[in-house]
């Protein structure tokens, strides 16, 4: 089992929900009551939930486990009385609480109304890893009722497809572990401030298959392979003799260009509509040489425009 779901030490609050951290003050709130940030952890059961929400807690968010929908806004409101002392709060929002989980779209009208900055973040894993997590636990899966594992995982994807399409992050938690899940975290939340817009820019490598998480996916297959010359073929992305030989192949300058003009636009437009996360996915056949040069020049690029990025090589070193 890769990301396990960890309790941690929580207080039990009303309806089951769980309470990670202090209690919010219940006076009423002065006139310019500042309204807290809200992030809502959901995702698929067993693909690190609560190792997230964990590391929100420790990173100083008042975190809240199994919230029914319905009750978010009034959670927000009682940071708001705080006094400051709430500012940011998680919601862990899943299956768990499923009869209230209809109440999750007109709860989330309701905070867009009230002009709550709200994020949704989802966990996702491949159906071969939370089956392999389950199993490895002995439990079974919420949703699986009589039948099998993988039913329950079905039918909670189909629960889930939409407010996954509405995610402002999701993170694929198929080959992490526990520490790698919290240093993604830690990535996206620990800094003092936010920044207009975060990339991650993920090569990959298409023989081991697409990345769920991707936003974007582009292809490299086009540059000829420099696993093809042996003298380069022992060697990554990251050797500047592979790099020089895939830039100086004819389109691959050319490429970049025009695909940075490109995310540009697109990130102009990501900030226009409040998405503070985009991950672009970089391939090539194994996932070596071609998509690792480029997501590194890629990657420079952005940071260039003021994008705040991150690089990860997914498949680099499973040949």
């Amino acid at each position: 089992m890769n990301v396990n779901e960890h309790d941690g030490q929580e207080q039990q609050a009303g309806d089951g929900a769980q309470v990670s951290t202090g209690t919010p003050n219940d006076k009423a709130p002065a006139p310019d009551a500042a309204i807290p940030e809200l992030v809502i952890i959901s995702g698929m059961s067993g693909a690190g939930r609560s190792t997230a929400a964990k590391c929100l807690e420790d990173l100083g968010w008042f975190v809240v486990d199994n919230l029914p929908p319905a009750l978010i806004p009034t959670m927000v409101e009682l940071g708001a009385r705080s006094q400051g002392n709430v500012a940011r709060i998680a919601v862990v929002v899943d299956v768990r609480g499923r009869r209230f989980f209809d109440n999750l779209r007109e709860s989330l009208a309701d905070l867009e109304a009230k002009n709550v900055t709200r994020r949704i973040v989802f966990l996702e894993s491949s159906d071969e890893a939370l089956v392999r997590r389950f199993e490895s636990v002995r439990r079974p899966h919420p949703l699986q009722g009589d039948g099998r594992i993988v039913d329950g995982i079905a039918a909670e994807r189909e629960l889930l497809r939409e407010l996954r399409g509405d995610a402002d992050l999701v993170i694929d938690t198929s080959s992490l572990n526990v520490h790698e899940l919290r240093a993604k975290m830690d990535a996206q939340f620990a800094g003092e401030e936010e920044p207009e817009l975060r990339a991650t820019v993920m090569s990959f490598g298409y023989k081991y298959g697409l990345p769920v998480d991707a936003d974007l996916v582009v292809d490299c297959r086009f540059l000829p392979n420099p696993h093809w010359v042996p003298e380069l073929r022992p060697y990554t992305g990251l050797n500047e003799e592979v790099s020089g030989y895939v830039f100086n192949q004819p389109g691959a300058k050319e490429f970049l260009d025009r695909y940075t003009e490109l995310l540009q636009l697109v990130a102009t437009g990501y900030r226009r509509e409040g998405k503070r996360y985009v991950t672009i996915a970089v391939g090539c056949t194994g996932g070596k040489h071609r998509s690792v040069a480029m997501s590194e020049k890629l990657a420079a690029r952005l940071a260039s425009e003021g994008v705040e990025t991150v690089v990860v090589h997914r498949d680099m070193g499973r040949e």
